[in-house]
C-alpha cells in the first residue's frame, strides 16, 4: 500500500532577481512530496501559482490533507488542479517507476526523451539591461530567448534584446498586461523585431477581448489555460502554454497536450522557477513541443544534487526523477 512520507516547503534562491510585470523574485518556495510503500520512495516538487493565491505552505497542507485513493487516476477527480496535486502526482509517476525499473517516459507511453533547446528568460528590466541580459544569454548558447513585458516601452525593449541577441529566436511573454493596446499593432511591431510568439496579451477571463483581432504572430494562452477543460473556451488563441504546476500534474498535462493537438493548437511547455525535481516531469511533456521555456531551474543560484545539465543551450535528460 501506497503511504504519504511527507509533503514539505523549501526555499530556493534565485540567481539575482526575477521580474516581470507583477514584481520580482528573488526566493522561490516549492513544495515537496514523498510517497513510499514500504519498499521504494516516490518524489515531487511543485510550485504554487502565486497569482491564484496559492502559497507553499497551503500547499503542502493540502498534501497533507488529502483523504483520497493515492492514485493518480483518483487524483484528477478527488484533489482540484494545481501545485499540491502536480508535487503529488510527480511523486507517484517517480514511484511507480521505481517498481516498475522502468522509466516513466515508458510507462506512460512516450519517446526517449531527447535534449532541448529550452528558452531563456530575459527578465523585465529597463533596454540596456534587457540588452546586456540578452548578450550574456546569447554567449551561453541559448537560441530561443523569452522576454517579459509591460505593456509599456515593450517595442524599445525587443528591439534592445534584438540588438544584444541578433541571431536569437524570440518569444515575448506580456504576462496580461496589454490588455489596454492595440494587440494587433503592437505584434506586428515585435514581429517586425522579429518576435515569432505573444504570450498571454489579456487578463485571464478577458479573452473575448481578441475576439476579431488579426495579429500578425501566434498568441499563446498561459494564465487562461490550466486544463483541457479550458480549451473550448480558447479558440481566439493559436497555442498553449502547459504547466504542470497548473494542469496539477503530468497526467493532465500529457492529457492537455494531446486534447491541445487534436484542436490545432500550437504547443508551448513552461514552467515556474523551481529545481530540477519539477522540471524532469516538464521535460517528458516538453519532448517535440512548438517552444519549450524550461529554464526554472536555471535561473536559480543553485540547484538540487543530480540536477539536469546544460549543454550547449539544450537541456539534457537526467536520472533525478521517473529514471526507475
Amino acid at each position: 500500500m501506497i503511504h504519504l512520507l511527507s509533503a514539505t516547503v523549501e526555499r530556493w534562491p534565485v540567481a539575482g532577481a526575477f521580474i516581470i510585470s507583477r514584481g520580482a523574485k528573488t526566493d522561490v518556495d516549492v513544495v515537496v512530496c514523498t510517497v513510499g510503500d514500504g519498499t521504494y520512495v516516490g518524489r515531487g516538487e511543485g510550485t504554487a501559482i502565486y497569482y491564484e493565491g496559492e502559497t507553499a505552505e497551503g500547499c503542502a497542507a493540502a498534501i497533507r490533507a488529502y483523504a483520497g485513493p493515492l492514485d493518480r487516476q483518483a487524483l484528477l477527480t478527488h484533489m482540484p488542479r494545481g501545485a499540491a496535486r502536480n508535487a503529488l502526482d510527480c511523486a507517484l509517476w517517480d514511484m511507480e517507476a521505481k517498481r516498475a525499473g522502468a522509466p516513466v517516459w515508458q510507462l506512460a507511453g512516450l519517446r526517449q526523451p531527447a535534449p532541448l533547446p529550452t528558452a531563456f528568460t530575459i527578465s523585465l528590466g529597463d533596454p540596456a539591461t534587457m540588452e546586456a541580459a540578452a548578450r550574456t544569454a546569447a554567449g551561453r548558447g541559448f537560441a530561443l530567448l523569452k522576454c517579459k513585458l509591460t505593456g509599456e516601452g515593450d517595442r524599445a525593449r525587443i528591439a534592445a534584446v534584438r540588438a544584444g541577441a541578433p541571431d536569437a529566436r524570440l518569444i515575448v511573454d506580456a504576462n496580461e498586461s496589454w490588455h489596454d493596446l492595440d494587440i494587433a499593432a503592437e505584434a506586428q511591431a515585435l514581429a517586425d523585431l522579429g518576435v515569432e510568439m505573444v504570450e498571454q496579451p489579456v487578463i485571464h477571463g478577458q479573452e473575448a477581448a481578441l475576439a476579431g483581432v488579426r495579429a500578425p504572430l501566434p498568441l499563446c494562452a498561459d494564465e487562461s489555460c490550466h486544463t483541457s477543460a479550458d480549451l473550448d473556451r480558447l479558440g481566439d488563441f493559436d497555442a498553449v502554454n502547459i504547466k504542470l504546476d497548473k494542469a496539477g500534474g503530468l497526467t493532465e498535462a500529457l492529457a492537455l497536450r494531446q486534447a491541445a493537438r487534436d484542436r490545432g493548437f500550437r504547443v508551448m511547455v513552461g514552467c515556474m522557477l523551481g529545481t530540477s525535481l519539477s522540471i524532469a516531469p516538464a521535460a517528458l511533456v516538453a519532448q517535440g513541443a512548438d517552444w519549450i521555456d524550461l529554464d526554472g531551474a536555471l535561473l536559480l543560484a543553485r540547484d538540487r544534487d543530480g540536477a539536469l545539465m546544460l549543454a550547449d543551450g539544450l537541456l539534457q535528460p537526467g536520472s533525478l526523477w521517473g529514471a526507475g
